[in-house]
C-alpha cells in the first residue's frame, strides 16, 4: 500500500493512524476523544472512518468526510429541483430533480475526500471480526497529546500508523498493545 492517504491537500503532511477496539462503543469513545483533541488544537482532523465487522464478517463503514451517494443524490435533487421550479415551473422542477440526483450520485463516486478508498478497503480487510477500527487522518499532530489520550484506551491494538518508529513504539506502549507496532509505514 502506498503512502498516498488523501487527495485533497498535498502541501500539509498528514498522518494516518488506525486503532482497533474490542467493540464499537469503545471506538466511538475514541472518536469523541479525537474530536476533543482537535478542539484543543492538538491536531487537525482531515477524516475519521469507523469500520465495524460483526462476528459473521460483515462490515459497516462510516466515513465523516467522503460524500455518500444517497445523501449527495438527495441534496443534488433538492437544490436542482428548487432552481428548476423557479426557472421552469413544474416541468423544470421534475427535470431539476432528475438531473440533480444524477449529478449528486456521480459526484459522490468521483470525489474522494479524506482517507482514500484504497486505504478504507485496506482497513476494512484488516478489521478482526467482532471488533471496530477507527482510522483517522490528521495534520498538525501534537504527538504527546495523542499519546496521553491513547493511554485511556489500553487494551486496544495499533493496526497502522505512518509515524516515526520511536513515536510508533510509544503509541503502541500507550495503548498497552501486547504485540507492539506490527504495522510499520511503508517507506
Amino acid at each position: 500500500m502506498n503512502d498516498t492517504t488523501a487527495q485533497t491537500d498535498t502541501t500539509t503532511p498528514q498522518t494516518l493512524v488506525g486503532i482497533s477496539f474490542e467493540d464499537v462503543y469503545r471506538a466511538r469513545e475514541f472518536m469523541t476523544a479525537a474530536a476533543r483533541l482537535e478542539s484543543r488544537n492538538a491536531l487537525v482532523l482531515a477524516d475519521l472512518v469507523l469500520i465495524v465487522k460483526d462476528e459473521d464478517g460483515h462490515t459497516n463503514v462510516v466515513e465523516t468526510k467522503d460524500l455518500q451517494a444517497g445523501r449527495s443524490a438527495f441534496s443534488g435533487a433538492m437544490w436542482a429541483g428548487l432552481v428548476g421550479l423557479i426557472l421552469g415551473g413544474p416541468v423544470g422542477w421534475v427535470a431539476g430533480i432528475a438531473a440533480g440526483a444524477g449529478a449528486g450520485a456521480v459526484a459522490a463516486k468521483v470525489i474522494d475526500l479524506g482517507i482514500s478508498d484504497d486505504w478504507v478497503a485496506w482497513f476494512r480487510a484488516a478489521v478482526v471480526p467482532g471488533s471496530a477500527t477507527v482510522a483517522m487522518l490528521v495534520s498538525d499532530l501534537d504527538e504527546d497529546a495523542l499519546l496521553a489520550e491513547a493511554r485511556r484506551f489500553t487494551g486496544s491494538h495499533l493496526v497502522y500508523a505512518n509515524l516515526e518508529d520511536g513515536v510508533l513504539d510509544r503509541l503502541a506502549d500507550a495503548l498497552g498493545d501486547p504485540d507492539g507496532p506490527d504495522a510499520r509505514a511503508d517507506d
